[in-house]
């Protein structure tokens, strides 16, 4: 099917979505076991950790660790929140700069100001968006973010959610308990996808969805990790204990020419393969052989296409051996892991 495809559905009880651009998986959102991120807690203190920096706190879904803290004793309460997935036997990745984040808005409290995505240049449109951003934070010390989706969109749509979110941030701020809880849950499935998923669409969320959009066809295979790239191509994306390992495989062709083009296919397709799969970490890609001369032009087009990746994925650069080195915030569970 043509065009851009939301799917909102479930899959062996666990809420799940799905976006489809041009009949093929682009993304994949399913709920875990574990905490979601956004998902903020009253934490207490627990013990410091000598040479890092850090401390672990005590939350009620267990252990979480908190990195570069000053003047914190054990046993002091504090709001915090996660930031992303643990690694097995790992504490939850939290911090202490809080966002209360929405479709148009991110309210931040403790970073005051009235910011506009940079992604919005139009002038009259930053003027109006400013017009809408100071009637709603008036009076209020919070800071707040419009998001480039703004651009364009009802005024009242976005009142209302910068509305929303000051009113969330202000519940959990005041709270006084002193008491170790969740205070606030971070966005499931089907609530991340109406906030990241922007872009016009139709959506599908009749019971079903998956298996008439094709849906669990693709994700039957994906979950193999060899992904076709074109050209009799293939990417094999295998996660280990210690990292994600990417093969890029020319097929038949064995020819520097053919190496060079499924890289630059790699390239390409390597976010949307990561972001399905729900891997993160340490990601090393075996790139098929090429000229030592083509591997900016190789780089420049990881950079592209990482650019408009929801996650934070830091391009570390070559190996001795030939290996290029990614590094990718856990931002999901592996899909292996949920879906096993």
């Amino acid at each position: 099917m043509k065009g851009t495809q939301i799917i909102l559905d479930h899959i062996n009880g666990r809420e799940a979505a799905a976006l489809m651009i041009d009949g093929t998986l682009d993304d994949f959102l399913i709920a875990g076991d574990a905490p979601l991120p956004g998902t903020i807690y009253r934490a207490r203190a627990d013990r410091p950790v000598k040479g890092q920096g850090g401390m672990f706190l005590s939350t009620p879904d267990g252990p979480a660790f908190l990195r570069q803290v000053k003047g914190l004793a054990p046993g002091q309460m504090l709001l915090v929140q996660v930031t992303g997935y643990a690694e097995p036997g790992k504490a939850l990745p939290v911090t202490q700069k809080l966002l209360f984040k929405s479709r148009y808005a991110i309210v931040t409290p403790d970073a005051p100001g009235l910011n506009i995505s940079r992604a919005i240049r139009d002038e009259d449109e930053r003027d109006r968006l400013l017009e809408i951003a100071h009637a709603e934070m008036d009076g209020v010390d919070f800071g707040l973010i419009l998001r480039s989706v703004c651009a364009g969109a009802d005024p009242e749509d976005i009142a209302e959610d910068i509305a929303t979110m000051v009113a969330t941030a202000r519940q959990v701020l005041e709270d006084s308990s002193e008491t170790s809880e969740v205070l606030h849950e971070g966005d499931a499935p089907h609530l991340q996808a109406w906030r990241e998923w922007t872009d016009p669409a139709q959506i599908e969320q009749d019971p079903g969805g998956f298996e008439r959009c094709g849906v669990l066809d693709a994700l039957d295979s994906v979950r193999t990790g060899k992904i076709s790239i074109g050209a009799g191509a293939f990417l094999y994306v295998e996660p280990t204990r210690a990292l994600v390992a990417v093969d890029v495989n020319t097929g038949s062709d064995t020819s520097l020419a053919a190496g060079v083009k499924a890289n630059m296919a790699c390239a390409r397709a390597l976010p949307r393969a990561l972001r399905c799969l729900g891997l993160g970490g340490q990601i090393v890609i075996d790139a098929a052989p090429m000229p030592k001369k083509d591997r900016r032009t190789f780089e420049s087009a990881l950079r592209a296409a990482f650019k408009s990746d929801p996650e934070e994925t830091t391009l570390v650069g070559w190996t001795t051996l030939g290996h290029f080195e990614l590094q990718r915030k856990r931002a999901r569970l592996p899909l292996s892991e949920i879906l096993s």
